[in-house]
């Protein structure tokens, strides 16, 4: 079998080989790399070495070198493949399989890497040239340095449709067209792709120059892209590349931290102030390649985005195609930058240790995921509020681990719940004493307006302590008996039960089990229960509201239907009482007529209310014989 030395670049740099060879091999951290008494000969003090940034060992006293392949081979005695086969399953990679092309696909390869090597090498001679004075000039307006344009490996690519081909004439043309170097057109005669643009070498994990990246320096020439990649060829996949990889690794394992920022500009003004750390995708948006890969440096990278509306979409895609990656110890920060500032203009504004402040201060992604939908709509209808979370959870559904998965739900609810049904505030008591007049003449105390002395308001108050009748508990209690006895409609009605753990804590405790993935038996339930020192409910807790769903004489598929509609007047409650409570607040502050309308509206609707839920039971508490009096009137 031929392995492509591109597939067995790929499977190094999945590995980490220090992890390798310390199963048999006791190794010691020293500084940057780690050291051992060599495997392969006898030595009394440590003169092997591991080092993870360059992904090779080597001993100064045998002379024994090589990487985790030679690792598996030499020491673990382990035939090529075999070792190649065991790798690849630890770093989660498929072996291709037998391939005669390969060996030439192999060779191609090697040949287009000498083309870009050269092309590089005369783009840096142009920029030193008198023809790059020109770029060399507007490198001075960015503020880098000689040290960071020889780093970034900055070049010149001049004006001419033949002058790359002039300067590379010992490769063939369609080399150099294969490496993204020039462009065919039909039958027309090629030309080079690169032409009066500052250009910056792109490279890949093991630093060999695999593509271009060129900015154009003629601000009149409106109609050329201000930025241009080499396109993806046998070397180059910009959806499988991160800019500057390869020198962010280990500045990484140095920091801590990694930094994805939208740009290679990006990347190289944060270089240059300090930040090595960075890297940048190519033209796309950060894919789920790419995300696998800063995975592997650092558990959770932060992405730097521009603070305008575009560098918001970005964040928000790179969000979306990360929530089905997600796994244990794995997530994203986002960090948002001031609107209409990209990291170089923040950095030569307010100094490097304000990109410091805006990194130290980068969210988490469910953090940013809740801002941006809460202020994405205007939320002012109860139409809106259940679009705020019918996206939530279309976001939480594409999560793929289960746990991770079943956490943001039960967060982005809660967080919903809190934002669309916020708590009540304890009203005082009316100090009203019998007597007054209707129209505030009479005994107050401070002056608080409620309900006056008239049969009207005298109504009004029966039928407020009628709406705010014990039943909450009952019915809670109800509903909890019956979900333990039906326990798959647990999952049926997630979202609503999610909405009343405030009412019944121990709906919590179902969703919980539910979530996680435990055994939905109504016995293992009331064992989870029993676990968290909470009790079944018993008949007497919902006395006189006998609901069909609780018969053990009806048919399992009416008790749940039944049981869908208790849920449902469960969850309309809060939101009625809530309106109530609000507008008798009002009545007792001014006492007109529109606010006492508004208040017997709401009684009203709330003795409808419970009129429904007499219905559903078999019999329900018995209202006393003057409030049934006055409920007929009314």
């Amino acid at each position: 079998m031929s392995l492509s030395p591109q597939w067995l670049d790929e499977l190094r740099s999945r590995i980490t080989l220090s992890s390798v060879i310390q199963r048999t091999t006791r190794l010691t951290k020293a500084g940057r790399e780690f050291k051992a008494c060599c495997p392969f000969h006898n030595e009394k003090s440590p003169s092997f070495y591991v080092n993870d940034e360059k992904g090779f060992y080597h001993c100064f006293g045998c002379g024994v070198h090589g990487d985790a392949i030679r690792w598996m081979t030499d020491q673990r005695g382990l035939g090529f493949m075999d070792a190649v086969k065991e790798l690849a399953a630890e770093a989660g990679l498929d072996v291709p399989a037998p391939d005669p092309r390969a060996a030439e696909a192999a060779v191609q390869r090697d040949s287009l890497h000498d083309v870009t090597a050269a092309a590089q090498k005369w783009f840096m001679d142009c920029l030193a040239a008198p023809e790059g004075e020109k770029a060399r000039a507007y490198l001075a307006t960015r503020g880098f340095d000689a040290h960071t344009v020889q780093r970034f490996g900055f070049g010149f690519a001049p004006e001419g449709r033949q002058a790359l081909k002039g300067a590379l004439g010992q490769f063939p043309e369609d080399k150099l067209i294969e490496a993204g170097l020039r462009i065919t057109v039909d039958d027309k005669e090629p030309y080079d792709r690169f032409r009066g643009r500052l250009m910056l070498p792109i490279e890949d994990a093991r630093g060999r120059v695999i593509a271009f990246g060129g900015r154009i320096l003629d601000k009149s020439k409106t109609d050329a892209p201000k930025y241009l990649n080499s396109p993806d060829t046998p070397l180059f996949d910009k959806g499988r590349t991160l800019y500057n990889l390869h020198r962010a690794g280990p500045a990484s394992r140095q920091t801590g931290r990694l930094i994805v920022v939208e740009g290679y500009m990006d990347v190289i003004a944060l270089a240059a102030a300090g930040f090595g750390e960075s890297v940048a995708p190519l033209g796309t948006a950060l894919t789920e390649r790419q995300i696998e890969m800063v995975w592997r440096l650092v558990e959770t990278p932060i992405l730097c985005f521009d603070g305008d509306a575009a560098g918001q979409r970005a964040a928000m895609r790179a969000i979306a195609r990360a929530l089905p990656l997600l796994r244990p110890a794995h997530s994203l920060r986002i960090v948002r930058l001031p609107s209409g500032l990209d990291p170089d203009d923040l950095i030569k504004r307010d100094g490097p240790r304000a990109m410091e402040e805006v990194l130290q201060g980068a969210r988490s992604l469910i953090d940013t995921l809740w801002d941006h939908e809460r202020d994405a709509l205007p939320l002012n209808t109860p139409e809106d509020k259940a679009g705020l979370k019918a996206r939530l959870l279309a976001h939480v559904e594409t999560i793929a681990d289960p746990d991770i998965k079943s956490l943001y739900r039960r967060e982005l609810l809660d967080r919903f719940a809190a934002f669309a049904y916020p708590a009540r505030e304890q009203r005082p008591q009316s100090n009203w004493q019998p007597g007054g007049s209707s129209r505030g003449s009479g005994n107050w105390k401070d002056k608080r307006r409620a309900f006056p002395a008239n049969p009207a308001n005298n109504h009004s108050a029966r039928l407020l302590r009628v709406a705010n009748g014990g039943a909450r508990d009952a019915l809670s209690a109800a509903i909890l008996t019956g979900l333990i006895r039906y326990p798959a409609e647990i999952a049926r009605h997630a979202d609503a039960l999610a909405r009343c753990t405030d009412i019944e804590a121990r709906f919590d405790l179902l969703l919980d089990a539910c979530d996680h993935g435990q055994a939905l038996e109504s016995d293992a339930l009331a064992t989870i229960l029993a676990r968290q020192g909470q009790t079944l409910p018993s008949p007497s807790d919902y006395s006189g509201m006998r609901f069909g769903f609780l018969s053990p004489d009806m048919a399992a598929p009416q008790a749940c239907a039944e049981l869908a509609q208790a849920i449902e007047l469960l969850v309309e409650r809060p939101a009625l009482e809530t309106a109530l409570a609000d507008a008798t607040e009002r009545l007792n502050r001014e006492f007109t007529d529109e606010a006492y309308a508004e208040q017997q509206r709401l009684l009203k609707r709330k003795l409808e209310f419970n009129a429904r839920l007499g219905q559903m039971a078999s019999a329900r508490a018995a209202l006393s014989s003057d409030d049934a009096t006055n409920t007929m009137a009314e």
